[in-house]
Parts: C-alpha cells; structure tokens; sequence
C-alpha cells in the first residue's frame, strides 16, 4: 500500500516552509517512527517520520524547495521489504542509475578526508592521491587546501546546496545561503529599528543579596523540587511580572492605530541554540512559582539545544528577558521584539568599587538595560519600571511578598 507523506500543517503565522534535508533516500528501508526529513520554518525545524514500516518509494520535493501546510512532498510503500527497495532502485530513469554508477567510480578517500572536504567544499575528483592505490588521505586534503588557487570555485556538494567556497592566493571565502530563521531574525531586527521609535535606560542592580539567597538555599531547593537547580533568571521573571502589573504599558504592544494592554504576563526567554537565538515564552507567569520557572526554562534549553522547540512555545508572549551575560556582555542595548514594546537586557555580574552609606565596597553589580517603544513608553514610565525591578531584586523578600 502506497503512503502519501505530506507537510505538517503549519500555524498562520507561518505561510510554509523549506525542505532542509533528507535523511532519507528513494529506496531506502525506513521504519515507522524513524526521521524521514526536516522542514525549516521561519521559528522552528519540524520533523517528518515515516507513517509505516516499508520503502521510502518516491521523493516529491528536494532540498531547498519551498512546501505549503499539508503539501505532499513524499510517499512511502508500507510494508515493504529490502527486495522491494532493490526493485525501485532498478525502476529508477537511466539517467539517475548513470549518476548512481559514475559515483561508485569516484576516488577512494579516507573517512577522515572525506569530513575535511564536505566542510570545505572542496571536490575530491581534483585531488590526487598519495596513498593505496590512489586513496586520498587526509593530509591530502589539508595539502590541496592549503595551495593558493587562483580564482578557484567549487560546489558544496555535500550541503547540496548552492554553498560556494572561493580560494584566491590562500584567502578563503564561503559563501552560505542564509537559514529561514536567520533571515526572520535579520527581517525583525530591521522591522524593529524602522518602525519603533526605540531608546534604552540603564541601570545596575547589586546581586549579592540574590546571590546569598541562592547560595544558602540551593541544596535544600534543588532536593526539594527534584534537581531542579535556583539560578538568577527565575528571580529576575518574578521580579519583571511584579514590575510588569505596576507599569502596563510596559506588558503591552501597538496593533495599528491600537494599544492592546494584556491582562497577562507571558515572558520571552531568549535562550542560545544551534540554529541561533530563539525566544520561547513562559505562559501565565504570575501563577508560577521560582521551580517551575527554573524548570521550564531549562526544559526549553534542552529543547533548543536539540531543535525540539515548537512552534506555540516561540509564539506570542507580552515582554522579553534576554541575557547577554552568559556570553560574559558587561553591557548591551537590546533591540524590541514587536509587537512587544519593550525587552530587559541582564548582563555579566562583575565585583565594582561601589559607594555604600559613604564608604568604597567591593560589590558584585550587573548592569540592567530596557529597551522601550518611545511611542507607547514615556521615560519617566520606563525609569520607573526599571527601577522597580532593581529593589525588588536588591531586597528579594519584596518579590515573594509582593510589595
């Protein structure tokens, strides 16, 4: 029985998406369950697996194709078997079987030098090799690679795609088509900084007293909440909801000619991943205690690290946490994710000189930076809000008691 595999169906919010590629062949045996190809989108990498055991019998959209929601782009022979997928290979046009052979004549090359060439775009058919038999070896690569070549220019075979790598007297240049989130990302930072009238406050936050917080209770809290472990961001959640119900303006966004205030705090969390920097959302947050924040946002890490993320868990959300100081950022100006009309920026904890009641203390500081849509957010508003969530992080028993 023949399977149609088609495109998942995609949110509004996303209009289609691109073939990335195929972990499959035409041909090939696959079981049910096991990743047959990933579909990029613009917020996320969907995952496509077949429906059955059997033969992935046709491949209707290549890498690099663009698909619509519920688009066919395969089909799958369930049921069957080896032979079977010996038979499609021999059902093949002429043309992919002269293909197919002309591969089994290419140079022999070591596991080694084969990994070198793929990341270097370099063509194995103009490499002679050193070793047995003619086999290309590693150091053979490394050599070809190292020659200066004249305006020389090879496919990147291996991304099949239109990767071009470009030797000129031993200067290299790469040239990568840039990913759909990339190019979402590039797409909304520009929207960001043309349509927003944005600007930036500053401010600092002593951390020792969260610091001594943590340090006292760590142990107790991660035995208590299963290994979840108290770090800093849930602190700076809570203290943003309390900060956020104070000032809403700062929780709202600007559709058109209209304001929409939210009733709700739903925070962005930029966190890093392969593919680069998402922004997954914390729902509900003023009904999440600091475990279950620690516990969310570790789970969405693990998720991004693994390109598992959603789609609903990177879309919405009300105000953005971003926090450069993992990277070791002493201070940065964080661009709006619109409609969101403001983002607050945490930075590296450095030990200051700091006047304390007349006297020079070595303090650990970080410095804080709100970015804000000047046509929603007044300054004084924006001040205010910062402000706010540096006494409530300065005094964390304001957090918990919400005052």
């Amino acid at each position: 029985m023949t399977i149609e595999i088609k495109a998942p169906t995609l949110p509004e919010s996303v209009p289609d998406g691109t073939i990335a590629t195929w972990h499959k062949k035409a041909g090939d045996v696959v079981k049910r369950d096991e990743l047959l190809v990933d579909i990029e989108t613009d917020k996320v990498v969907i995952e496509v697996v077949s429906p059955a055991d059997g033969v992935l019998h046709q491949i209707l959209k290549k890498t690099g194709d663009t698909i619509v929601s519920n688009e066919l782009i395969a089909t799958v022979q369930a049921g069957a078997s080896a032979n079977a997928a010996s038979s499609a290979v021999a059902d093949k046009k002429p043309e992919t079987l002269g293909s197919e052979a002309a591969s089994a004549e290419e140079p022999m090359l070591s596991p080694a030098a084969k990994k070198i060439a793929e990341e270097n775009g370099v063509n194995i058919e103009n490499i002679i090799g050193s070793g047995k038999h003619g086999r290309v070896t590693k150091e053979d690569v490394l050599e070809f690679i190292a020659k200066p070549k004249p305006q020389l220019a090879v496919a990147v075979s291996a991304a099949e795609s239109s990767n071009t790598l470009s030797v000129s007297s031993g200067r290299v240049e790469e040239r990568v088509p840039m990913s759909r989130l990339r190019a979402k990302v590039a797409e909304r930072l520009l929207q960001a900084s043309q349509t927003t009238a944005m600007l930036t406050t500053f401010n600092e936050v002593d951390m020792a007293p969260i610091m001594t917080l943590r340090n006292k209770y760590k142990d107790m809290f991660e035995k208590t909440h299963d290994g979840v472990r108290l770090g800093f961001m849930s602190f700076f959640v809570r203290a943003s909801v309390e900060a956020l119900k104070r000032f809403p303006a700062v929780n709202a966004s600007i559709d058109g000619n209209d304001i929409v205030y939210h009733g709700y705090q739903d925070i962005g969390v930029a966190v890093s991943s392969p593919r680069g920097l998402v922004v997954p959302v914390l729902r509900n947050v003023d009904h999440m205690g600091l475990a279950q924040i620690e516990g969310q946002i570790r789970e969405f890490g693990m998720k991004a690290q693994d390109g598992k993320l959603s789609i609903e868990e990177m879309s919405g959300g009300t105000f953005t946490i971003s926090n450069g100081g993992v990277f070791g950022s002493l201070l940065s100006t964080p661009i709006l994710n619109p409609p969101q009309t403001a983002i607050l920026g945490m930075h590296k904890i450095q030990e200051r000189p700091v006047a304390i009641d007349g006297e020079v203390k070595i303090r650990p500081m970080m410095y804080l930076a709100l970015s804000y849509d000047h046509r929603m957010i007044d300054g004084k508003e924006a001040v205010q809000f910062l402000v706010t969530i540096k006494e409530l992080l300065e005094d964390p028993a304001r957090i918990l008691l919400e005052i």
